[in-house]
């Protein structure tokens, strides 16, 4: 049994992202900018995602645009004190993406007990950002001191809108990664949020690593998610639960609805084959 399956409940969950707008220090945090509406569009987003039937959630700083590699420390600590003011009803597991700063996510998982995180913690890549180099030595030392042995990793090995420099097969990193790091997840990006997986690409990193949870990252949609599922073990779905499938938009409950029936459609058939 995967660890998904105990922690979620079920086979082949659904991970939502719940996108914080822009926070202090953040361009798009602007003057007369509040953190109270920061928590009142995060509660509504995250009582949409869980009436709307999702698994997970992931909590990322998603409109911190553009994203520090070495974060401002007032980010994840508005991070830590929008958590906080959910916790109470937060209903399902959840997890965290400090964007694009692996020792801020581990931090802020510790800080606000979060299950699992997702980040790029691995990896030479180069992008609009410019040039950055991701030390995992330093990231899982970080974990074993603030003994976090129980926080399941998520690692990207694609990451969105950035070009790996290392040349091998995506499914040789991946191998290579398990040997290293031993993640408990893989996801699999296409080139930027909302676009689709390549089926092929999710495949060739399943069968070359049966034994870690792979994840469709980006792209799912209810007439993707299918396919997507036939060979992941689980999804990321952010952009396709928002209002009119508009990435800037608050979630909108009836998409996730719609979109989850059709999960429970095809977890069915997939059980009865």
């Amino acid at each position: 049994m995967l660890w998904t399956e105990k922690m979620f409940g079920v086979k082949k969950p659904i991970l939502a992202m719940l996108h914080l707008d822009a926070l202090p220090g953040d361009p798009l945090f602007k003057y007369g900018s509040d953190m109270d509406t920061v928590v009142e569009h995060a509660r509504q987003d995250l009582h949409a995602l869980q009436d709307g039937g999702v698994d997970g959630i992931i909590i990322s700083n998603e409109f911190s645009l553009p994203y520090q590699r070495q974060m401002d420390r007032v980010t994840p600590a508005a991070m830590a004190y929008v958590i906080g003011c959910l916790r109470s009803e937060t209903r399902v597991p959840f997890g965290v993406d400090a964007i694009s700063d692996g020792m801020a996510c581990i931090e802020l998982a510790a800080a606000v007990k979060a299950q699992f995180v997702r980040g790029t913690f691995c990896g030479v890549y180069v992008g609009d950002g410019g040039f950055y180099n991701n030390d995992f030595s330093a990231v899982l030392r970080r974990k074993a001191a603030l003994h976090l042995d129980d926080l399941k990793m998520l690692y990207f090995i694609n990451p969105e809108s950035d070009r790996n420099l290392d040349t091998r097969s995506l499914a040789d990193i991946a191998r290579s990664t398990m040997a290293k790091a031993s993640p408990d997840g893989l996801c699999i990006s296409a080139n930027a949020a909302g676009q689709e997986v390549d089926d092929e690409l999710i495949a060739s990193v399943k069968k070359a690593n049966p034994d870690v949870v792979v994840l469709c990252n980006t792209g799912c949609r209810v007439d993707t998610i299918e396919r997507k599922l036939a060979t992941a073990d689980a999804a990321v779905v952010g952009t396709t639960f928002k209002k009119d499938g508009v990435f800037e938009n608050r979630v909108d409950v009836e998409r996730v609805k719609e979109f989850m029936e059709e999960v429970y459609r095809v977890r069915a058939k997939l059980a009865a084959e």
